[in-house]
């Protein structure tokens, strides 16, 4: 006899909370393997396709394309063990509903973000002490919660957004399975509220044109939610500003010499090497000799760790946003490996199927705005990393070589350091290092 297991949205890694489904890969009857994807959702992180540890048919699904749920939600039921899902489970003993369950199960949740083992079925099996009611609700239509029963809501976040918006979460009705109210619910209700306020209400008195009372000035605007990939940007750049004492030096450096090593070395056969692998390569030598800057805060412990290996993140622009990929070991890797390694994560970022852990790990982080069209920025700390390299454009410029006025090709080169892993004086010898490699790129040739 067939068993139905529920799938719940697993915890994929880096603390995230919550995910929104963006495609459903498989519907109602379809037959699915173990391990096969059946949903792709977006978390504050990256897009990911999440794989379901239980092969069997699919009998239901929890959430529309576009639906936020929390970690631990119920994505979807499959029926295992049969050739399609029964009625109900409650005739399958508790033993073999565990033989079941390892025997159609894979453990995997997320490749990389570690497996459930036997211990950890054992667990889930045993905290299922009513099968049938369960497949009994699956088959059983949605319905919404009654107002006098107690409030569905899993995720905190949804209820300190009600209480932040100062709504009562008994009249919201949610969409979720089984009438759990979602932050799109509670966004919703919101919005109603603020549509059913009386249009003949006085209007508010206002100073040189300016609203007196305590609403947003700006009425009918276009309100963006800060949530997924923007959301977590805003998070982690406040929070680098609120807790990092931050300090930027700058330098000019003629570009000339490195932008001709460069032609020289395409121009010799094999892979091309990209600018951005070269400047990594700067970095990473620099990093070797002013180990201060690849480093994190432990303010509990208050303490400076320095990390023995330099993972560079790398800007990247994409459609959802400004991303950060990784590059592990960068200080181990060839120009070669390096170019082919940032073209695979710029590639995958523009596809949105970056992994979580191709976005976190990183120790330094190199910023190459230049591509913008601009000359100069403050980068902001790429928080819990100690510094960030910006890079402007290369353009020609005069500029006085050996004596003479010459057109050369400029670069802007802009260090933001944690003044509290080191003073101005290592952060300028760091930059000072950087700008003598660009600028004579045979000073790379000593630490060869």
């Amino acid at each position: 006899m067939a068993q139905v297991l529920e799938f719940k949205l697993p915890d994929l890694g880096e603390g995230l909370t919550e995910a929104e489904i963006v495609r459903w890969l498989v519907n109602v009857g379809d037959v699915v393997a173990i391990d096969q994807p059946v949903v792709e959702v977006e978390t504050a992180k990256a897009m990911v396709e999440v794989p379901c540890p239980y092969g069997g048919v699919v009998t239901a699904r929890f959430g529309e394309e576009g639906t936020e749920l929390p970690v631990g939600a119920p994505l979807l039921t499959v029926a295992v063990g049969g050739a399609e899902a029964p009625a109900a489970a409650s005739a399958q003993p508790k033993a073999a509903a565990e033989d079941a369950e390892s025997s159609e199960y894979s453990g995997n949740v997320l490749v990389g973000y570690g497996t459930a083992g036997p211990a950890a079925r054992r667990r889930r099996v045993r905290r299922d002490s009513a099968p049938a009611a369960r497949a009994a609700r699956v088959e059983a239509p949605v319905k919404p919660a009654l107002p006098e029963g107690p409030v569905p809501v899993i995720s905190p976040l949804v209820r300190k957004l009600a209480r932040d918006k100062g709504l009562d979460l008994r009249e919201v009705r949610g969409s979720g399975p089984a009438g759990l109210i979602l932050r799109a619910d509670v966004e919703s209700a919101v919005a109603e509220r603020l549509t059913a306020a009386p249009a003949a209400a006085p209007a508010p008195a206002a100073v040189g044109g300016r609203s007196t009372t305590g609403t947003s000035p700006v009425e009918g605007g276009e309100r963006v939610p800060l949530r997924g990939v923007r959301g977590a940007v805003a998070d982690k750049l406040s929070r680098s500003r609120t807790e990092i004492p931050d300090a930027t030096c700058w330098v000019d450096a003629d570009a000339t010499e490195l932008m001709a090593a460069r032609a020289a070395m395409n121009a010799a056969g094999g892979s091309k090497i990209s600018l951005l692998a070269l400047l990594a390569r700067i970095c990473t030598h620099a990093l070797a000799r002013f180990p201060e800057l690849n480093s994190t805060v432990d303010t509990e412990a208050r303490e400076i760790v320095r990390l023995p290996s330099v993972h560079l993140g790398f800007a990247a622009q994409t459609p959802r946003g400004l991303v950060v990929p990784v590059v592990r070991d960068a200080g181990t890797r060839t120009a070669e490996s390096l170019t082919e390694e940032f073209a695979r994560l710029t590639e995958s970022a523009r596809q949105g199927t970056l992994t979580p852990a191709d976005l976190t790990g990183g120790t330094f982080t190199l910023n190459n705005y230049g591509v913008f069209g601009v000359d100069g920025s403050t980068p902001i700390i790429n928080h819990p990393e100690a510094a960030m390299l910006g890079v402007g454009r290369i353009i020609p410029k005069p500029w006085v070589h050996e004596g003479q006025l010459a057109v050369r090709q400029v670069v802007q080169l802009s260090l933001t350091f944690d003044h509290r892993v080191c003073d101005g004086g290592t952060a300028g010898g760091f930059l000072r290092y950087v700008a003598d490699c660009v600028e004579r790129p045979a000073v790379l040739l000593r630490t060869v």
